[in-house]
């Protein structure tokens, strides 16, 4: 098969009808450029161009071969462009499964950073749930997820630790009373309780932590977004567990109160979670490297 050098020169050639002006562009020189074009010819057997004075003209075999040429070179041309694009990382599409509290107490910021340095990059973000966003990252759905633990991950999922938060036991002022001593888990039963629905990481952990305890998990009210807590316990609906960091402004302010525990939730991890198995572009892998670096 003739070599694709050579069908490369045919397309200058016939692109700038000159020998010399393709040997220009190509950074080449005219008799190496006069001699593939010979060598081209020769292989299939057909006279390509028509040679005069004023430059060259296409046979009609070389008008049939240039329209084929023509359009594999300006995608391979494409495809280049696109690819060191991508390696500059002036152009990318990530997308990113996250858990809200995950988003909220660390992604949103690394993603600030990430975005000032490389806005040719696009980021598509879901709010899943941990066991969700683990979900889509297993059906392709996503490139890489950033969730809160207790995790449950298959054989070829990798995970990364890139902080830790715990949990305080808020209540709004209809309970400020009860911030005043430390209490058992089994003393606050009688008070309604705000949890996340079933099949996501936080509520099982406070199942497990109620276990902890000998004591059955029932909240009494289910939030479906862990945004929607904060609110219910500010309008005393009930009491329920928050991540400290996002509750220090509401406490400040007087909006709700800490009810201290006789034993504290057990700390948490924010997780980067990939799949090995699959191939990840130079955008998710600078994403991913910078996720992990900025805790260093």
């Amino acid at each position: 098969m003739v070599s694709f050098e050579y069908y490369r020169f045919f397309y200058f050639v016939a692109q700038y009808k000159s020998f010399t002006k393709a040997a220009e562009i190509l950074n080449n020189n005219q008799p190496n450029i006069t001699r593939c074009m010979n060598i081209l010819e020769n292989e299939l057997e057909c006279k390509l161009f028509v040679r005069s004075n004023r430059g060259v003209t296409l046979t009609p075999e070389g008008e049939k071969l240039f329209q084929h040429v023509a359009i594999a070179y300006e995608q391979l041309s494409t495809a280049e462009s696109e690819l060191k694009k991508d390696k500059s990382l002036e152009s990318g599409l990530i997308t990113i499964g996250a858990s809200e509290t995950a988003l909220r107490l660390l992604l949103l910021d690394r993603l600030e950073t990430f975005h000032a340095q490389y806005p040719g990059v696009r980021l598509k973000i879901s709010n899943f749930s941990t066991p969700q966003s683990i979900q889509a990252l297993e059906n392709g759905l996503a490139d890489i997820s950033v969730v809160t633990t207790p995790l449950k991950l298959k054989k070829s999922m990798r995970h990364y630790t890139l902080a830790s938060f715990r949990e305080i036991l808020l209540a709004g002022p209809k309970y400020a009373d009860f911030s005043s001593k430390i209490h058992h888990l089994s003393e606050l039963t009688d008070i309604p309780f705000i949890s996340l629905g079933q099949n996501t990481g936080t509520r099982e952990m406070h199942i497990n932590y109620f276990l902890q305890h000998d004591l059955p998990f029932y909240p009494d009210i289910e939030a479906a977004t862990a945004d929607q807590i904060l609110p219910m316990i500010r309008h005393n609906l009930g009491i329920g567990f928050y991540p400290e960091t996002l509750a220090e402004e509401a406490i400040k302010k007087g909006e709700v109160v800490q009810l201290h525990l006789t034993s504290r939730m057990p700390e948490r991890e924010i997780c980067l979670i990939w799949d090995k198995n699959r191939p990840k572009s130079i955008a998710v892998r600078k994403l991913m490297n910078a996720l992990q670096t900025a805790n260093m």
